[in-house]
């Protein structure tokens, strides 16, 4: 039996403003551990986040340039969880009204083809810290990067192959760079992604039990881990087993993809709005100032180009 690949994409991007999202402090990378934190950043007793406008701004932007409808009325959420490197133990995030939605960008194929991919949905949302563990026996946590501003930027279940991730990631990279409100650097995990994968029989149209690839540290590793999984499940599927809902992550060593946790439903984050921060809204004249501040895009640029030249 022949499988069809059904793969979408969650990508993380840090916005390069320079403070944090609900903060005054520097949303600089690199400095000096526990250095770029305040008593926001603690979640101290009695303190109120206030939403950075420049983190709106550069929503703004990724949703005009992603073809994006932009919610007007915007709020933030709650997302509610335990781990060391959220001391709120939850983040503030967008849950039901994301500040983008329905949108879709082209990417150019390896054949020389182009195909549309939907995308979800992006939403902003505060990064957490960072959890550092020593030889030592003792983990560490850094809360520099505790309140630096994210917009996570949700792909359809559109693409059918590895090469299909490969080339929206390498178009979503560009996109965004030339927005200019992000860097867009993996190695200093301003651009990270996580990837969901699933097969299904040729023809039908319910989607399979998906795994869920973390930790991915280059569009290289994007490919080489959704390729091993496409080989992986198949070889379950046709001996007669079950795709378990997984989370694993890529190994480079072994050239493979290794369990991490068993997914046995969905996480119950309990979402709910966020009391500290009212609703706002974003007007017609708003968007308009944003679209006047993008640049021309390489694929309107080559376009430009062939028609004029």
């Amino acid at each position: 039996m022949n499988f069809e690949t059904v793969i979408g994409l969650e990508v993380h991007v840090e916005l390069n403003t320079n403070s944090k999202i609900f903060s005054p402090t520097s949303a600089h990378f690199g400095n000096e551990q526990n250095t770029n934190t305040n008593v926001i950043d603690w979640s101290f007793p009695g303190v109120l986040p206030v939403l950075n406008k420049g983190v709106v701004d550069a929503g703004i932007k990724a949703a005009l340039a992603l073809n994006m409808d932009i919610h007007q009325h915007m709020h933030f959420d709650r997302k509610n969880y335990f781990y060391p490197d959220n001391p709120k133990a939850y983040q503030i995030s967008q849950f039901d009204e994301p500040i983008g939605y329905n949108g879709w960008i082209e990417v150019q194929l390896e054949d020389g083809t182009t195909k549309k991919i939907g995308i979800e949905r992006a939403h902003l949302e505060e990064d957490a810290g960072k959890n550092t563990h020593g030889t030592d026996g003792f983990s560490y946590v850094d809360l520099n990067r505790q309140g630096v501003p994210l917009i996570e930027i949700v792909s359809e279940a559109d693409m059918r192959s590895p090469e299909e991730a490969y080339a929206y990631l390498t178009a979503l990279k560009e996109v965004i760079q030339y927005t200019g409100i992000s860097d867009v650097k993996m190695e200093e995990g301003s651009m990270r992604v996580d990837a969901n994968i699933s097969l299904r029989p040729y023809g039908q149209e319910e989607f399979g039990t998906k795994t869920e690839l973390k930790n991915l540290n280059s569009f290289s590793n994007v490919r080489k881990g959704l390729e091993y999984e496409v080989q992986r499940q198949a070889k379950i599927l046709r001996s007669g087993g079950v795709i378990r809902q997984e989370t694993r992550r890529y190994d480079e060593a072994s050239k493979s993809t290794i369990l991490m946790r068993v997914k046995e439903g969905a996480a119950d984050y309990r979402y709910f709005p966020e009391p500290d921060l009212p609703l706002f809204e974003i007007s017609d004249e708003w968007i308009e100032e944003m679209r006047t501040e993008l640049p021309e895009f390489p694929k309107d640029r080559r376009a430009r180009y062939v028609a004029e030249l």
